[in-house]
């Protein structure tokens, strides 16, 4: 029986981890497949995405800077998809590419199911706007935070996600330069690409954010997630948290809508793990 062709798509991607995770997944359960690493700048990608499919793709994952580009791509979207406005996982179906979005459902699932947090009541902060961003905000709401603030460099885009969430007084954008006048929150999420290096370059943000309470989350993971969990650290947040237990979730996810059935992640999540020092960059 031939493998069938999976692959994640990114610029840059030769870092992703995402092949080894889904050929552990192939091991687990049994299932043929090849996933591999597709470097697709963005003005290429709608090319290569085509090309992919006509030499016998049937799914794929999207990652940075790809995810709202993959959503106009799509010929249909899961309602979590629409609500983002954004896809990292698609589907070949029927001549036509269909998109959803997992990256909601493995956060939340990390962070409450490996991480035993309940973040019902929790007032959060979402640190971005971008793909990544519109990819958890929904999924924050649905698992019942109290309310979201949403914070961008660039504030039309927190706006526009706040809108497309659709629950104006619980969702709302700050200026990123007023952040020291928003009080304290119970969970803050970077969905950002944090700067790497020390000084100007290092993240920043006013340690009054944080309450004794405050769980900080990066959903980058290894080097990519260094610099805001230095800051979280520092400001004395109470538990800090990268985010590979997500990108193996948010995985596990997409392998379960291609293929029927859903893999154990632990064990795959505790093997990546052990190999911190050696992960780059985030999915």
């Amino acid at each position: 029986m031939p493998e069938v062709r999976y692959a994640v798509f990114g610029h840059p991607i030769a870092h992703s981890l995402s092949p080894r995770i889904h050929a552990a997944f192939a091991r687990q359960t049994g299932i043929a497949l090849q996933y591999t690493a597709i470097d697709a700048p963005p003005e290429a990608f709608a090319d290569i995405l085509a090309a992919f499919a006509a030499g016998g793709g049937r799914g794929g994952n999207v990652t940075m800077p790809l995810k709202e580009q993959a959503h106009a791509l799509c010929a249909s979207l899961t309602p979590r998809a629409r609500a983002a406005q954004a896809v990292n996982t698609l589907t070949w179906r029927d001549g036509q590419w269909h998109g959803d979005n997992t990256d909601g459902a493995g956060l939340v699932r990390d962070l409450t199911g490996r991480h035993g947090l309940d973040l019902r009541g929790r007032r959060t902060l979402l640190l971005g706007a971008g793909g990544a961003a519109r990819g958890v905000a929904g999924a924050l709401l649905e698992a019942g935070v109290l309310e979201l603030a949403v914070v961008n460099r660039t504030a039309a885009r927190a706006d526009t996600l706040v809108d497309a969430l659709g629950q104006p007084g619980r969702a709302y954008s700050r200026y990123w330069d007023d952040l020291a006048n928003q009080g304290d929150f119970e969970l803050i999420v970077n969905a950002t690409s944090a700067a790497r290096g020390t000084g100007a370059g290092a993240f920043n943000a006013p340690i009054t954010l944080v309450n004794s309470r405050t769980v900080a989350v990066d959903i980058n993971y290894g080097e990519a997630a260094i610099p805001f969990l230095a800051w979280a650290r520092a400001a004395g947040c109470l538990r800090v948290v990268d985010g590979l237990g997500m990108l193996v979730e948010q995985a596990a996810e997409a392998f379960e809508a291609w293929h029927g059935v859903r893999p154990d992640t632990q064990p795959v999540y505790e093997e990546l793990r052990a190999q911190h020092a050696r992960l780059v960059t985030a999915d």
